[in-house]
């Protein structure tokens, strides 16, 4: 550990939180369909995707009609994905020749980018051609963060209004989302990578002549187009399958510190948006203040962790400073936390290190910290509705403890809100576990794993984390392209994306019709430091629903294990 390490992790998780905060602002503008400078180019543009789409975006939409629209939204998203990768080798753009995906890598595909989950069972430079990249892939990682930021838009306008009917309209949130807000920030970021070297090309490969006189072929494609808004959006999923650790990528520290701020900085715009749209500027920082000491302690303890000699070269006598394996050599341990920490308190799967070559505490860390519900700040939206969830659960436990019935942001917080909360949240751990204990007693699944043993069942326990929290980071091991794994898994992302996000819709419905009360002397201050350390306690109570028992699982596997082999002698 040095000053200069501790230096450059502060660095990118307080550039990204700065810069978020301007950026929050005109989000919110945009939500809110004010007027914004982009307008005398981008309005006739909109207007063109209301009359192409019979849209009429004055008209609003209750809870339950914005979220049927948001799930056949992303339904027929998924159909085109999907239809896209199988039939790939027919399409144009193929100078590699790529066949076509079987149907349960494709299916599994579709679901991680229309998820914003980006888990990636194919190596992309080896398996998707351009068209898909850009027309199946590319596409989604717009419409997914814009699918989540429409989430945090309606449930701001629930809290902000008073007795409303309906949650605004999804079309036009979607629409003014993608266009003046995500497409703009992605251009200038390609830009810039492009500038630094990043390749943007249809070329299907260039010849490098190498030292030793031979010549080799370097895969090329359309990156920073894609790299800008798999960054942006906070989804992952890169062209290449080492993703920000592969050199045309990531090819220096400047676009390394650029592309790691890129990861979070939407994140907490929609943070700082939620609380200008709900008229809560105050009681934002406090969610700002939580999501910022737990992701800080989260990237510390990475750090710390990995800067340590590993064990098993100690116990060799092998002289090594700190544990590098698996990091990016260029960057060194310092960026590799920080990235670590942002892409697992993120929605994001695009990693400079391979996780499941950290230290123990590294490797729990990183799993830990997607287990608390990916609000850290999570993807564009979605992590800061989640937060709100976990801000009512904390108000309601603090009203149980003076008898009082809770309020957050003006709102009275009652059973039915409750409820939804519980089932936003408690979806994870359930998905988690039951799907990790299945999997961890059945040959079939057992076949696509490289170890054995505790790290084995890590292997399996971080893919169901990865893939429910919809963040798509993985541990090196696990040949997860095989029926059971990209099926099992598809349907963990969709557990993890659709409940919780119909359970938000349905709080902010159940809301948006109650009036908005003024503070009284027994109203709990939402905006206070014993909050924010009230708030923290629910988080990591709630995380460690999931964490605990998952390390009382590898007796509880053992055990299964030895009756399944009785029972097969």
């Amino acid at each position: 550990m040095t000053w200069q390490g501790w230096a450059e992790v502060a660095l990118t998780l307080g550039l990204s939180v700065a810069i978020a905060w301007p950026l929050g602002v005109y989000l919110s503008r945009v939500w809110n369909g004010e007027r914004t400078w982009l307008d005398p180019v981008l309005r006739p543009v909109e207007r063109l995707f209301y009359a192409a789409g019979g849209i009429d975006p004055k008209k609003g939409q209750g809870w339950s009609a914005y979220a049927f629209a948001l799930l056949a939204f992303n339904a027929v998203g998924f159909l085109a994905v999907y239809l896209i990768l199988r039939f790939q080798d027919l399409l144009p753009l193929n100078p590699q020749g790529f066949d076509g995906l079987s149907s349960h890598l494709a299916f599994n595909t579709a679901v991680s980018f229309v998820t914003n989950t980006n888990w990636q069972s194919y190596g992309g430079e080896t398996t998707m051609s351009a068209f898909s990249q850009m027309a199946g892939l590319t596409v989604q990682n717009f419409l997914s963060a814009a699918t989540g930021a429409t989430i945090a838009a309606a449930l701001a306008r629930a809290f902000a209004g008073n007795r409303l009917t309906d949650l605004g309209n999804f079309w036009a949130d979607m629409v003014r989302t993608t266009l003046y807000f995500l497409l703009p920030l992605a251009i200038v970021v390609a830009l810039v990578l492009v500038a630094l070297g990043v390749p943007q090309t249809l070329a299907a490969s260039a010849t490098a002549h190498t030292l030793e006189g031979a010549d080799q072929k370097i895969s090329l494609f359309q990156v920073a187009s894609q790299l800008s808004i798999k960054q942006l959006g906070i989804n992952g999923g890169g062209i290449f399958n080492v993703n920000s650790a592969h050199p045309l990528e990531n090819p220096t520290p400047l676009t390394n510190l650029i592309t790691a701020v890129s990861i979070n900085v939407l994140g907490w715009a929609a943070f700082f948006a939620f609380g200008r749209t709900a008229l809560a500027r105050k009681e934002i920082r406090a969610l700002v203040a939580a999501a910022a000491i737990l992701l800080s302690a989260g990237a510390s303890a990475i750090y710390w962790s990995e800067t340590q000699p590993a064990p098993a070269l100690a116990a060799a006598h092998v002289e090594a400073s700190q544990n590098m394996e698996g990091k990016e050599q260029r960057f060194g341990a310092a960026a590799s936390a920080a990235w670590a920490a942002q892409t697992t308190g993120a929605s994001n799967g695009s990693v400079n290190s391979m996780h499941a070559s950290y230290m123990p505490l590294g490797g729990a860390v990183t799993m830990f910290l997607m287990m608390l519900g990916e609000i850290l700040p999570g993807g564009i939206g979605s992590g800061i509705a989640v937060m709100v969830v976990m801000a009512l659960l904390s108000v309601f436990v603090a009203g149980l403890m003076v008898g009082r019935t809770p309020e957050y942001l003006g709102k009275k917080v009652e059973a039915r809100e409750i409820k939804l909360a519980m089932l936003a949240v408690l979806v994870i751990p359930l998905s988690i576990l039951c799907f990790s204990a299945v999997a961890a007693v059945l040959p079939v699944a057992l076949k696509g794993l490289l170890n054995s043993g505790p790290h084995g069942l890590s292997e399996i326990l971080y893919a169901y984390t990865s893939t429910t929290a919809n963040n798509g980071s993985a541990f090196a091991g696990l040949t997860a392209n095989a029926p059971w794994w990209n099926t099992t898994l598809g349907f963990a992302m969709l557990l993890g994306r659709f409940v919780p996000a119909v359970a938000v819709l349905a709080i902010a419905g159940s809301v948006a019709i109650k009036p908005k009360l003024a503070p009284t002397a027994g109203t709990l201050p939402t905006d206070s430091g014993q909050f924010v350390g009230l708030l923290i306690g629910v988080i990591l109570i709630l995380g460690g629903l999931q964490f605990f028992p998952a390390l009382a699982l590898g007796p509880i596997v053992e055990h299964f294990q030895a009756l399944i082999a009785l029972g097969g002698r």
